[in-house]
């Protein structure tokens, strides 16, 4: 992110599904026409959606942990007056700049102009404002999980914030990763909201739709694709401002969180303490997280328990050494 997304952001990339926000509410244009009707398209504005869209942009998506002007070397949280102002990403990993876009209603440098459609199409396919490719390090393959509700939610609420004046310049991606990624085709049908009665269900669908644990809990290669066999393992290097650290192993494997318990998840998320003692490093974005609800937290321990266990020891206590599993440099990487 992020912190789950923010940096979470060195390996983006997961299981895609269907499904449309855009295909419910408005067709894809097939005329001049028909364009010039998608333009106009509103989504509807109303309470609910702006408080649920406030409680998914910050304390789930953590969308502006990347899309603002971050404290990356003591808090790693938003410069207040800064959220949505877009930012760039001081990940020492990553060869060149990350620049996360302004996604305030500001009109000259931010997402003013934008339509609904076109923030849609950033979300669900991974097509900018302009018709560019995004790359994954912002999370459409996985917001495209979303259901539609939610989904408007966020662009209702994002619409809703004061305007910041920042101009963000353009990422240069590399050719290598540019020719690899390609916009994902229009969805099919409409994404239904999942059942919240059932807990590993509902846990599913805020890990791989939302909170994006796997961006920074699964290694990846060089055009940010996970690597096979590994999803939820740890052993992510994140370097910048914050230190050196290795996202953990998720697993219910020994090497992994086995030893959890719901109540020391759901304390070592509301505290930024593992077992109320060992601090997490804050580029794991706690700090958001724990405001979210118990039953979101709850379900999102009781999906991590279902996951397959991977034997992959991480542990930032212990001298960096090469992993030939993920293939990275981390502590215990030769115990692998």
């Amino acid at each position: 992110m992020k912190r789950t997304r923010a940096f979470v952001l060195s390996a983006l990339l997961f299981a895609v599904a269907a499904g449309s926000l855009l295909s419910q509410y408005s067709p894809q244009p097939q005329s001049a026409a028909a364009s010039q009707r998608a333009k106009k398209f509103t989504i509807q504005r109303t309470p609910a959606r702006l408080a649920r869209g406030k409680y998914l942009v910050h304390y789930v998506a953590d969308c502006f942990g990347c899309h603002s002007q971050v404290d990356w070397k003591n808090t790693v949280m938003p410069i207040p007056g800064t959220e949505g102002g877009g930012g760039e990403i001081p990940d020492d990993n990553i060869p060149f700049k990350v620049y996360p876009p302004n996604i305030s209603p500001d009109l000259e440098t931010g997402a003013g102009n934008w339509t609904d459609d076109q923030f849609i199409r950033a979300l669900r396919q991974g097509i900018g404002n302009d018709g560019r490719t995004l790359m994954p390090f912002m999370p459409y393959l996985i917001f495209r999980n979303m259901s539609d509700e939610d989904l408007a939610s966020i662009i209702v609420y994002i619409r809703s914030i004061p305007p910041v004046r920042h101009k963000v310049p353009l990422t240069a991606w590399p050719k290598q990763i540019t020719d690899h990624w390609k916009p994902l085709p229009p969805p099919s049908a409409p994404v239904p909201p999942p059942d919240s009665s059932n807990p590993v269900k509902r846990g599913d669908y805020l890990v791989n739709a939302l909170a994006d644990c796997s961006g920074c809990h699964t290694p990846s290669n060089a055009v940010f694709e996970p690597l096979p066999g590994l999803n939820f393992s740890g052993g992510l290097m994140l370097h910048g401002p914050w230190g050196k650290v290795s996202s953990a192993n998720l697993t219910p494997d020994p090497s992994g969180i086995i030893h959890y318990d719901e109540k020391m998840f759901l304390q070592t998320v509301r505290t930024g303490k593992v077992g109320g003692v060992r601090p997490l490093n804050n580029i794991m974005p706690w700090q958001h997280f724990r405001h979210m609800t118990d039953a979101d937290l709850k379900a999102i321990f009781a999906y991590l328990r279902t996951l397959k266990p991977v034997q992959h020891r991480v542990d930032n206590t212990e001298p960096l050494t090469n992993c030939k599993l993920c293939r990275g440099l981390h502590g215990y990487g030769d115990r692998n």
